[in-house]
């Protein structure tokens, strides 16, 4: 497999009242087509604002973007926009993420119409194409004419899958695209979206706060604190043997179908370090067990602990 993207040093910082918001600060990794990389972490750690920056939906303070070997971080407006048929997103909420003025079919025939691959005009073509990608993802064809409140959840998200799908991209960053959705049909959408990859050789960069989701479908997973990664390992490898004190906690923390299951859960007490101008060192020091005065001396390096799998820990 080649490589598809790689991040260097990534930063998004944002100005408030209070200060300079770091909500990705200093992120690094590479992706290989055909594969999935999951993102996890608590609400705020930055794993939408890091899907979204990659795609220039957020323009980077600094650091590198390179898609399919190139740099695309001082690309234009107009320059991602040609490239936006390789780059694409699956919203969290299908409802939010839809015009409620377009059907099924408007909202698919648009993305064909705005990328030039169909002109508008040529109806009979556009028809054949909504039915194809309505097909892929199992949208009835009688709900050709519905519109996005006639829909269920799982509809309105297969919807924003075949309008993903219409453009054939090379990379999808999946932004919690199964949480607003019932249990029951998370499962069937997981599913779909895997077949999808499988057939067409999609690269997910996967964002989700389930960690059973997350270790059902990624290869490789990062963890995520306060807007930088924590730890990054191969999904199994993670599950197995979780180096970081805040990946131990999350892990610890996955509920258990066993009412004699004795979990040895792992509390995360102490106050939260702010994002806002944080002080150098480890942000997760003063809810960690195992922290020590040079935690918040200086900046916590990146270190390998075995190979693909790294840790931002001075007690790893």
């Amino acid at each position: 497999m080649s490589e598809l993207l790689r991040v260097e040093n990534l930063k998004k910082y944002f100005a408030t009242p209070n200060g300079i918001l770091h909500a990705v600060d200093d992120v690094s990794f590479s992706m290989e087509e055909g594969k999935t990389l999951g993102v996890v972490g608590e609400s705020g750690c930055g794993k939408s604002t890091l899907g979204r920056t990659i795609l220039k939906l957020h323009e980077p303070t600094s650091g590198k973007i390179i898609f399919e070997g190139k740099d695309i971080t001082g690309y234009s407006p107009k320059e991602m926009k040609e490239l936006r048929q390789k780059m694409q997103i699956i919203f969290q909420d299908p409802f939010a993420s839809l015009n409620p003025r377009m059907t099924v079919s408007d909202t698919i025939a648009e993305s064909l119409i705005i990328q030039k691959l169909v002109k508008k005009s040529d109806k009979a073509t556009l028809e054949k194409k909504v039915k194809e990608y309505m097909d892929l993802v199992g949208i009835a064809p009688r709900l050709v004419n519905s519109y996005p409140h006639e829909l269920d959840g799982g509809r309105r998200q297969r919807v924003g899958i075949a309008r993903v799908l219409a453009l054939n991209p090379k990379f999808i960053v999946c932004d919690e695209p199964v949480s607003a959705l019932d249990v029951s049909i998370r499962a069937q959408v997981l599913n779909l979206m895997q077949d999808l990859q499988e057939r067409f050789g999609f690269t997910y960069l996967f964002i989700t706060h389930d960690l059973s989701v997350v270790k059902h479908i990624s290869d490789d997973i990062i963890v995520m604190y306060l807007g930088q990664i924590a730890e990054k390992a191969p999904a199994k490898r993670l599950f197995e043997n979780p180096v970081h004190p805040y990946t131990k906690a999350l892990l610890s923390a996955i509920p258990v179908p066993d009412p004699d299951y004795d979990a040895k859960r792992i509390p995360l007490e102490g106050e939260l370090t702010s994002p806002i101008d944080p002080a150098p060192g480890c942000r997760f020091a003063k809810r960690c067990p195992y922290a020590k005065p040079e935690c918040t001396a200086k900046e916590i390096p990146v270190k390998e602990v075995e190979p693909g799998h790294t840790v931002r820990c001075l007690m790893a």
